[in-house]
């Protein structure tokens, strides 16, 4: 594929011609595609917050670009059919968000380094791994007598899961809990059927692995955990919107902006290779304390300090 990719947020790459796009020329409309393993309304929240930043930055859609959306509403093997579709649209560049190997672009080979990635790829990579570790800490933290945690996770081997999985397991065991591991297809029905087995594995709270999927489905997520009276704790801040319990990441919003900052930079001529890599830095961690109250949870005062954002 003859396009540079640049690599963004949980997972965010972008791709654009091998060598710099041309310097803007006036009057040109550049072609932007994305490339999204989720589906639209999804990932709509998200996108508004790239749209935005790109209006801010003095692009307008129908004046001087167009954006071409590719969704494979879940299904990974569809990825590559639809980015060479975006290719054959000969689009300028492309925003591929969730790539798995965006969690680590150095040891995927994406990139040579993260200061100066080389060849056609660049953007923000995600802290998945890390971030999952401090996820189960504050679970702990925040639930009395934790034990068991049921982790929701898409069946099979799957790199960024792969990742994460690695990260989590020695984690559970040096904080002394039970990693209860549930295969479930991010449908409503295998949603209901992991909080099921949930129930019957007798865990006290739920995680989720950070994956753009299970984000789509988040609304329903939220319903199940309510529904079972299991404490949960999420991987972006959408979920708590949503009426979820809490959650601790990298801001997406942010994420999204900076994504656009990437675009910007690259249609104006810069080259991907001498773009950094960039990882998060704004986190937020935010607590539901009327969802806490429904399912009979009572969050100490200390973890309450320790929050960005408390929902009363």
């Amino acid at each position: 594929m003859t396009k540079k990719i640049i690599l963004l947020s949980l997972c965010f790459l972008l791709l654009a011609p091998c060598g710099a796009v041309e310097a803007q020329q006036a009057g040109k409309i550049f072609r932007i595609g994305v490339l999204d393993p989720s589906n639209a309304s999804g990932s709509a929240v998200l996108v508004v917050a790239f749209r935005q930043e790109m209006s801010k930055l003095g692009w307008t859609e129908g004046k001087n670009i167009t954006i071409e959306y590719r969704f494979a509403e879940g299904k990974n093997d569809r990825l590559p059919e639809l980015a060479a579709d975006l290719v054959r649209l000969k689009v300028d560049l492309i925003v591929v968000t969730a790539g798995p190997p965006a969690s680590d672009p150095v040891g995927e080979g994406l990139v040579a380094s993260l200061a100066r990635p080389g060849g056609n790829v660049t953007g923000v990579a995600a802290l998945s791994p890390e971030l999952n570790t401090k996820r189960l800490e504050i679970l702990k933290d925040a639930v009395p007598r934790l034990a068991r945690v049921g982790l929701l996770r898409l069946p099979g081997s799957i790199p960024g899961q792969d990742l994460q999985l690695k990260e989590l397991r020695p984690a559970a065991l040096a904080l002394k809990l039970k990693l209860e591991e549930i295969e479930t297809q991010d449908d409503p029905k295998g949603l209901e059927s992991a909080f099921q087995t949930a129930t019957q594995k007798q865990v006290n709270a739920i995680m989720t692995m950070a994956t753009r999927r299970f984000f789509a489905e988040r609304k329903r997520i939220v319903e199940l955990a309510g529904k079972y009276r299991l404490p949960a704790i999420y991987f972006q801040k959408e979920f708590v919107d949503e009426g979820g319990l809490m959650s601790y990441g990298a801001d997406f919003d942010d994420l999204y902006r900076r994504a656009a900052t990437y675009v910007d930079k690259i249609l104006k001529g810069a080259k991907p290779a001498n773009l950094p890599v960039e990882q998060p830095t704004k986190f937020e961690f935010i607590i539901n304390l009327k969802t806490a109250k429904q399912i009979g949870l009572t969050i100490s005062p200390n973890v309450l300090a320790r929050a960005d954002k408390v929902i009363r």
